[in-house]
């Protein structure tokens, strides 16, 4: 006995609409005036009757392939980053879209970025994602001109294509504001020695929250070195040998604030009950299984994967203007994580 295959006639039926709208939703034809819940409504019917768009034929129609590359730069091998890729992901799913990932050596040079992206431009990829390990300004290979692009996680010297990057200041913001907010006026800060934003962003935030609540900027409270966990140890051991010791420290990442709890411990002093601690990146394997747990601002890993991928979506179907977004990167917000570093410091 035959089996009647589900066609778009039965999406258009289901939906309460005409085929017309079910093939423009579908193949997401360009300049078409479809209402959002109609979409929805037309995409739900799809699924529940596991209609989908020929590919093939699709591609041929529209000369779009449904691909999005992801150049990502080592971020693949890095456990707390990889939720880039889960938000790009999981936002193209939403769009019907299949992102390919090719992963890129940062030390490798412009000519191997520059064959990974003739490598997607071979799988007629529409658009591509570039992201980079961590937040910092990159010079684009010379052949992703002519793809609609959206960096993550940097911004190009070229200031041509839109970008989605943590706020950095504000993330520092949220950090010291919640020290201060315990009762702490005397904050040490163990930055980063690289000229990167995020150390020139997370310092602006530490000075603008003691500033904002009147307490004196005091230079010898904020040390510089590499950001890893022994550089990190070094700075604190360092500040807080200190007879003018600070009752709290900020940290520039979660590794240094590891480094931080070693020296806490070395010189007898309990956290959160003697010293508070608040870190930045919230990397889970470090934060969560500190003891006590770190108090640590979020990265906004996830959401500048997906909101790359909608952005790109927005280019493709011409409803965002690439110029007018490249003129300044996306800032997203990074939330503090509240875990159990920080208490009220002793009264003397």
């Amino acid at each position: 006995m035959a089996v009647k295959s589900t066609g778009i006639r039965d999406v258009a039926k289901l939906a309460g609409v005409s085929v017309t709208t079910v093939s423009h939703v579908l193949n997401d034809t360009p300049h078409t005036r479809v209402a959002e819940e109609t979409r929805v409504r037309v995409r739900e019917a799809a699924k529940t009757l596991g209609y989908g768009p020929n590919r093939a034929a699709q591609a041929l129609r529209t000369n779009r392939s449904g691909l999005i590359g992801l150049l990502s730069e080592e971020i693949a091998t890095t456990p707390h980053a990889g939720r880039i890729i889960l938000g790009a992901q999981n936002a193209a799913r939403e769009h019907d879209l299949t992102l390919v990932i090719i992963n890129t050596d940062r030390e490798s040079g412009p000519n191997s970025h520059k064959d990974d992206v003739q490598a997607l431009i071979d799988r007629q990829v529409d658009a591509v994602l570039y992201a980079t390990m961590y937040h910092r300004m990159v010079s684009l290979p010379p052949n992703l001109q002519g793809l609609p692009t959206v960096l993550i996680d940097s911004t190009d010297r070229a200031g041509i294509v839109p970008a989605a990057v943590p706020d950095e200041v504000g993330g520092a913001v949220a950090a010291v504001t919640h020290l201060v907010e315990a009762g702490h006026t005397r904050i040490g800060f163990l930055n980063n020695d690289d000229d990167v934003p995020a150390t020139h962003g997370r310092l602006e935030g530490y000075r603008s929250v003691l500033e904002k609540h009147k307490i004196p900027y005091d230079a010898s409270l904020v040390l510089s070195a590499p950001s890893e966990t022994l550089p990190g140890y070094e700075l604190a051991r360092e500040i807080l040998g200190r007879s003018d010791r600070p009752t709290a420290l900020f940290c520039y990442n979660d590794r240094m604030a590891m480094g931080a709890y070693r020296a806490a411990t070395e010189l007898g002093l309990g956290i959160p009950d003697d010293l508070s601690i608040v870190g930045f990146d919230n990397q889970e394997l470090i934060a969560a299984n500190l003891f006590p747990g770190l108090t640590t601002v979020a990265l906004p890993h996830y959401e500048m994967g997906a909101w790359a991928v909608d952005t790109l979506v927005r280019l493709l179907h011409g409803e965002a203007d690439r110029k007018q977004l490249a003129d300044e990167p996306t800032l997203l917000d990074c939330p503090l994580v509240i875990r159990g570093s920080v208490a009220a410091p002793h009264a003397d």
